[in-house]
């Protein structure tokens, strides 16, 4: 099985996860407010494990092995970075969409069905994370890709949950609510096929891949799910579950890499 290959099914795998977490509402169980904060408090401590262990570190040490300069890598990475923030900061403010609570941002949605505007939401929050996946294994070090698709598919649990949780909240029903979860998934394997084909192709694009799949997570981290989390005066657990998640991709990446 080639890199690219390996991938797009890792990034596949790990999407599918949101449909794992969002299992409880399509069976009709509850969650309270509390518990989804953590859970989204979780997701936020793995994702952010992740761009630095899985994607900023290894872009740095691969800048630097190609450049012969630790000055040229960190340069590099911090470009990267910022171009990766600022290209889902610009999605964010141009494309229609809707936040489960926030409401309505970006351009005027127009004729576009509420539906849709969640799955434009869910899509510029969650295809940086298949990329980063693809990135991961198109750069070569599978270890490095399996830690980040394990990663990104335990956040994806919780992510996913919430997800159907808020669509729930807004009167759509089990069925469809669990659908478009399960859509959020999707959208991974797709950025996941993007990163792993750019990567392979030209090594030069690693070290520039990893860091613009970090920056995008570091975004949504800080201007989506740590907001959110502390919504509700759950800060205390939305904290805790931050941090058991950190902890935990920390150790993945550690045991796998």
């Amino acid at each position: 099985m080639n890199i690219v290959t390996m991938g797009l099914l890792a990034s596949l795998a790990a999407g599918m996860m949101t449909a794992v977490g969002a299992l409880p509402v399509l069976l009709g169980q509850s969650v309270s407010r509390r518990a989804n904060d953590a859970m989204l408090g979780f997701a936020a401590g793995v994702m952010l494990s992740a761009s630095f262990f899985s994607l900023i570190l290894p872009g740095i040490d691969a800048a630097e092995a190609m450049y012969g300069s630790v000055v040229i890598a960190a340069l590099i990475s911090g470009a990267g970075i910022g171009l990766g923030a600022l290209v889902v900061a610009g999605l964010n403010e141009t494309l229609p969409h809707e936040h489960f609570f926030q409401g309505h941002e970006g351009a005027d949605a127009g004729a576009l069905a509420k539906i849709w505007l969640f799955v434009l939401a869910i899509t510029i929050h969650n295809f940086p994370e298949g990329m980063a996946v693809g990135v991961g294994f198109g750069g070569g070090d599978v270890a490095n890709g399996i830690s980040l698709a394990t990663g990104i598919g335990l956040q994806n649990a919780p992510e996913g949950l919430a997800v159907a949780v808020a669509l729930r909240g807004q009167g759509y029903s089990r069925r469809r609510s669990f659908l478009v979860a399960l859509a959020t998934g999707l959208v991974e394997p797709v950025g996941g096929l993007l990163g792993a084909a750019a990567v392979s192709l030209s090594a030069v694009l690693l070290p520039w891949g990893l860091a613009f799949a970090a920056g995008a997570m570091i975004y949504i981290i800080s201007h989506e799910i740590i907001p959110e989390t502390h919504r509700h005066g759950h800060q205390n657990a939305a904290t805790t579950g931050l941090t058991v998640g950190l902890i935990l991709m920390l150790l993945l990446d550690v045991i796998l890499g």
